[in-house]
C-alpha cells in the first residue's frame, strides 16, 4: 500500500470543544448531585431538595457559559495581540525574523543550512503562519473558540445537571442521597469513560479518575449537610 493512501485519525483537533464538554457535564453532574445530597442531607423535604437542583441546574449552566466565555476571550485577546505584534516585526525587521526562525528549526535539530532553506521557503508561503505556529505555538487546532466553549458548556452541564434533578424527582426524600449518589457515581464512570475515548486516551483511568473526585466531591457535600443542616421541611 502507498504513504499516501495511509491515513491517520488524530485527536488534537477536538481539544477546544472536548475540553469544554467533558468539564461542563462533569461540573453539571458533580455541583448538582453534591447539592441535592448536601440539602438532602440535611432534612429538607422533597420540595425544598428539587428546588435546589433546579436552581443549580440554572445558576450553573450560565455560569459556566459566562466563564468559559471570559475565560477563553482573554486567551484569544493575548493570541491576538501576539500576532498584531508579530505581523508589525515582520514588516519592519524581517531579516531578524527570518533569523529567529532559521534558530528555532536549528535548535528542533535541523542543521543551518536546511533550516534557513526551510525558514525562507516556509516565509514565503505564509510567514505569520510559520511564526505564530513555530514560534508562539498558535495554530488553527488548538486554537481558542468562545462562543463555542460557552455554548457547549452550558448545553453539556445542564446535560450532566438534569440527571440527579430527575432522580432526586423520581425517589423517595428518606433515599434521595443514596439514589443520587448512586447515579451519580455510574454517570460520572460513563462520563469519564467517553471522554478518554473521544480524547483517544484510556477509558478505565478517565472513568477512575472522574469518579474518584466526584465521589469525593459528593463525601465531603453530604458530611456538610448532615452535620449543619437543620430541616426546612
Amino acid at each position: 500500500m502507498s504513504r499516501l493512501s495511509h491515513s491517520e485519525v488524530h485527536m488534537v483537533h477536538r481539544i477546544g470543544w472536548l475540553r469544554a464538554a467533558v468539564l461542563g457535564a462533569n461540573d453539571g453532574i458533580v455541583s448538582t448531585s453534591s447539592l441535592v445530597v448536601g440539602v438532602a442531607a440535611a432534612g429538607s423535604g422533597s420540595i425544598e431538595i428539587l428546588i435546589a437542583g433546579l436552581a443549580g441546574l440554572v445558576a450553573g449552566a450560565m455560569s459556566m457559559a459566562a466563564g468559559e466565555y471570559v475565560s477563553v476571550s482573554s486567551q484569544t485577546d493575548a493570541e491576538n495581540a501576539d500576532l498584531t505584534r508579530e505581523r508589525r516585526e515582520l514588516a519592519e525587521t524581517p531579516k531578524a525574523e527570518l533569523e529567529e526562525l532559521t534558530r528555532i528549526y536549528v535548535d528542533r535539530g535541523l542543521d543551518r543550512e536546511l533550516a534557513e532553506r526551510v525558514a525562507v521557503q516556509l516565509t514565503e508561503r505564509d510567514a505569520l503562519g510559520a511564526h505564530a505556529r513555530d514560534e508562539l505555538g498558535i495554530s488553527e487546532t488548538v486554537t481558542a473558540h468562545p462562543v463555542q466553549a460557552a455554548v457547549v458548556s452550558a448545553l453539556t452541564f445542564a446535560a450532566g445537571a438534569v440527571i440527579p434533578v430527575l432522580v432526586a424527582l423520581a425517589s423517595p426524600v428518606e433515599t434521595t442521597s443514596v439514589l443520587v449518589a448512586g447515579t451519580t457515581v455510574v454517570a460520572l464512570a460513563i462520563l469519564g469513560g467517553l471522554g478518554a475515548t473521544a480524547g483517544g486516551a484510556g477509558v478505565m483511568r478517565g472513568a477512575v479518575r472522574v469518579t474518584f473526585w466526584g465521589a469525593l466531591a459528593m463525601g465531603v457535600t453530604a458530611v456538610v449537610g448532615a452535620v449543619f443542616g437543620v430541616s426546612v421541611g
